[in-house]
């Protein structure tokens, strides 16, 4: 009897190994902390990027390279290491720097500047958003809320504030820039008990986001833009090969599919219209 139960404990413990991972990764995650050092690096960072930015010669980033506005003419959301690295280690963190564009065919300026900036809509068109409301609204500015879903073995639901900053240049040009203001971790999201952590805990996966946006209309329709620049947690020791592949990934993933969920809606409406 006793050699039968420990066969069927075998059994359940060999079923359930591949889980115990797993479990290790959130509890050593859940360890990670926003440190002043880390922010501090950041903000040098984005200081940096901002001065490129305005000394950038052309207006958007696809053309400075022949291929890259080839494949985003032909439908393909183009995105690549805003630099040299795409991953620049900061202490106790990391920096990400991401560029993306993608190319609308037969969409006019207005009606995307009018779709980016209808947030009570974004969780309705990017899977990642699970809500979205304006807080407050003077002209082009904006203070929004969203809550956001990260997910990538481990799921993650974080209560975010961004202040986002519009600007038209001319009938045929754009910018945007966004800014976190808040990001709180929520715990059992959903859930008659849910909660969030305070800022900066958590376990790491985003504790910073800028976001810099350029729409130009020309070619028969308009190309959107965009740089995003993230902060996370760097690659505890020990656990790299699992938490590495989630923290080097999200990032270009997030910017993927926010490009092309942003272009499909236009294109669908577009349709809708016609």
């Amino acid at each position: 009897m006793r050699t039968l139960k420990l066969r069927k404990r075998m059994r359940i413990y060999r079923m359930f190994r591949p889980l115990f991972p797993l479990v290790l990764i959130a509890g050593t995650a859940a360890a990670a902390e926003l440190k002043a050092p880390t922010v501090e690096a950041f903000d040098r960072y984005i200081r940096q990027v901002e001065t490129s930015l305005n000394q950038r010669r052309n207006f958007l980033w696809v053309d400075e390279s022949p291929d890259r506005l080839k494949r985003a003419r032909g439908g393909e959301v183009v995105v690549e290491p805003s630099g040299e690295k795409a991953i620049v280690p900061v202490p106790d963190g990391l920096v990400h720097d991401w560029t993306g564009c993608v190319f609308v065919a037969g969409a006019a300026l207005p009606q995307i500047i009018e779709q980016v900036q209808d947030y009570g809509r974004a969780q309705s068109l990017h899977h990642e958003v699970l809500q979205s409301r304006i807080l407050s609204r003077r002209g082009n500015d904006f203070h929004v809320f969203m809550r956001l879903l990260k997910k990538k073995i481990i799921t993650v639901v974080l209560d975010t504030e961004h202040d986002v900053e519009y600007t038209p240049i001319d009938q045929t040009h754009w910018k945007s820039h966004s800014k976190t203001t808040r990001i709180a971790e929520v715990q059992n999201a959903g859930k008659a008990d849910e909660s969030e952590l305070p800022p900066g805990t958590g376990q790491g996966f985003l504790w910073r986001l800028d976001t810099y946006w350029r729409f130009e209309q020309r070619d028969g329709g308009t190309f959107i833009e965009c740089r995003a620049i993230s902060l996370t947690r760097d690659i505890p020791t020990g656990l790299g090969w699992l938490i590495e592949p989630i923290i080097r990934t999200l990032p270009k993933e997030s910017l993927e599919n926010t490009l092309q969920e942003t272009a499909a809606a236009e294109s669908a409406r577009a349709e809708k219209g016609h």
